[in-house]
């Protein structure tokens, strides 16, 4: 049997063939996705990565070729030669973007056979997650997945081309690089002819983009691999793609305009939407007020409202002891929510709120008939009750609920969750709503109760905000940063921030981190000796190329936008990695292995 693909190669994709190619010679290859026997006439729908097209066998006319398409399986790879031929008007297919046209074939060759799948080749058929990873080649044939990985292409050549209009140049950054731990846990990589000693895969290009501008790139793009060793989630991976750049002499507002027109973009040509510039600008302290996230979803209302003024003055022990303690008490307002959530889902909510560390759940209904059921009211006069219901802007018909917490961070963090939770169990979400804004001045700091001390929020090299220069050391919690993050419907598309370009500055950064001058000097010396030499202020921003695909194709997991993740406990189910390897590369390395045996396989 001949399975050489010579003198049949394909002359036109399977999904582009329409009405106008009508009575054209044409040679197709790709997959068999199914035959149909017809009583003497076979029909085979054939697949390659751009759609279906359907192609006829006549017995009458040829059936040598009928015979060989009738010893077809799903999944065959075929190459097919014909005329392309208008359908009956009772045969077309109105589902299928080729259902008015049909190839008549005239030549068929067979060119590899296939096993029955573990799995139909379907975006029709619900397939185990781990079976799909498993046999992941064969999940990237559905038709979806192809489309992904189209979506996934397109944005990236979208990149390319934009920045390089805007003067950026693409220069590779080293993958292995020093270890600088200071946030997500690194991927090592011991060195052979440095016995004991380590390289580390990026988490970032963040070091080395900083001196490209000291070295005078000025604008520089990378579409970058990326690693950390960190727990897995639906949007996170232990190795992921940036989009990378960064910029010299700018400043905050600057790199926003030309990463809002790059967004503009990829809106229009991805999915067709225009993207309305200037984006909308939130401050940290504001996102978190009114929508317990520094990346709020504007999609809905829900607004956090703060009723610490009236709770202060009021005699119920929760709601007053939490702003005696410096504390708030906070609520959201479910405008007609009153019939929708019974008091045992009321219930399952506290719960929830549980979850992110608040102490409880109060609640007020406020039925359409009037009458109003609540778990504190009791405990308030009708005065207080009133100036709540106003402050919330309530209505007969609604329901409130309250957090109230010593913590601040904690009530409107565990009502943020609580509003996005509920707007998805009451639909009131629009999915083809695109509501872009970026949260700017975050703080400088946050403090971490496991190392006992201030770490960055973002990385050590982000710029304090001029004003608060002064306070740097002495009052680190009120730090502002010159950082900015782009939001996308409660989703991190990006951050990025001005950097320090100053060695002084950068020198006060790592010791009000808590770094010893000669620690500083140990780990990011190369940084701070390169400074010395005329450092131009600069600024960027890195996306997660994987996290937008996912959100312009409609996704939930970046999985879905990725041709070989990894799985929860970060491994790949095809290639069976991480795996062990032969004593002789780890003598090569000089490395044992400190095993105990819950570690054993």
């Amino acid at each position: 049997m001949n399975t050489s693909i010579h003198g049949m190669k394909r002359t036109v994709w399977c999904g582009e063939l329409r009405a106008a190619d009508a009575e054209k010679e044409v040679t197709v290859n790709g997959w068999c996705e199914r035959t149909r026997d017809n009583g003497g006439v076979l029909f085979l729908l054939l697949r390659d990565r751009t759609g279906t097209i359907q192609c006829t066998f006549d017995k009458s006319v040829n059936a040598e070729l009928f015979d060989i398409a009738f010893g077809v399986r799903t999944e065959y790879v075929l190459a097919i030669r014909g005329k392309v031929v208008l359908r009956d008007a009772n045969a077309i297919n109105k589902k299928m973007p080729t259902g008015e046209v049909e190839i008549a074939v005239t030549d068929i060759r067979v060119l590899s056979k296939s096993e029955t799948t573990p799995f139909e080749i379907s975006d029709n058929k619900e397939v185990n997650d781990q079976l799909r990873l498993k046999y992941r080649y064969l999940d990237l044939r559905r038709p979806s997945m192809q489309r992904n990985l189209a979506l996934r292409h397109r944005v990236t050549q979208i990149a390319r081309n934009y920045f390089d209009e805007q003067g950026f140049l693409e220069i590779e950054t080293p993958m292995l690089q020093k270890s600088t731990p200071e946030g997500a846990r690194d991927y090592l990589v011991p060195s052979r002819v440095h016995p004991g000693k380590f390289y580390a895969l990026p988490q970032s290009p963040q070091q080395y983009k900083q001196l490209l501008m000291l070295s005078g790139v000025d604008r520089y793009l990378q579409i970058t691999r990326c690693f950390r060793d960190e727990d897995l989630r639906a949007d996170r991976q232990p190795e992921f793609t940036q989009i990378d750049l960064e910029m010299s002499f700018v400043e905050q507002d600057d790199v926003i305009a030309v990463n809002e027109g790059f967004l503009k973009r990829v809106f229009k040509e991805v999915l067709n939407v225009d993207i309305q510039l200037p984006l909308p600008r939130m401050k940290w302290q504001d996102a978190m007020d009114k929508y317990g996230s520094d990346k709020p979803d504007l999609r809905f209302g829900y607004e956090i409202v703060d009723i610490s003024d009236i709770a202060k003055e009021c005699s119920f022990k929760v709601f007053k002891g939490a702003v005696e303690d410096g504390g708030t008490v906070r609520l959201i307002n479910i405008n007609g929510g009153a019939d929708k959530f019974p008091r045992k889902e009321i219930d399952k909510l506290q719960d929830f709120v549980k979850t992110y560390r608040a102490k409880g759940l109060a609640w007020m209904k406020l039925a359409a008939d009037g009458k109003m059921t609540s778990s504190f009211a009791k405990f308030l006069s009708e005065d207080e009750i009133e100036a709540i219901k106003a402050k919330a802007q309530a209505k007969d018909g609604d329901l409130l609920f309250v957090v109230a917490d010593s913590d601040w961070q904690t009530a409107v963090t565990a009502l943020g969750a609580l509003r996005c939770e509920l707007a998805k169990r009451l639909g009131v979400i629009d999915p083809h709503d695109y509501k872009l804004l970026w949260v700017v001045e975050f703080p400088q700091f946050e403090y971490s109760e496991e190392e006992n001390r201030y770490v960055a929020m973002h990385h050590p090299f982000t710029a304090p905000m001029d004003e608060d220069l002064d306070i740097l050391e002495s009052d680190p919690a009120k730090v502002r940063a010159k950082a900015y993050d782009i939001i996308l419907n409660g989703c991190e598309l990006g951050g990025g921030s001005i950097r320090i370009h100053s060695t002084e500055t950068q020198a006060r950064m790592f010791r009000a981190l808590g770094f010893s001058d000669e620690d500083a000097q140990e780990r990011f010396g190369h940084l701070l000796t390169a400074f010395k030499y005329g450092a131009p202020p600069h600024g960027g921003l890195a996306y997660g190329l994987d996290r937008l695909c996912m959100l312009l194709a409609g996704l939930d997991s970046i999985r879905d936008v990725i041709a070989f993740p990894k799985v929860q406990n970060a491994s790949e189910l095809m290639t069976a990695c991480p795996s062990a390897v032969d004593q002789k590369q780890l003598d090569e390395l000089h490395l044992a292995l400190a095993l105990d045996s819950s570690e054993e396989e």
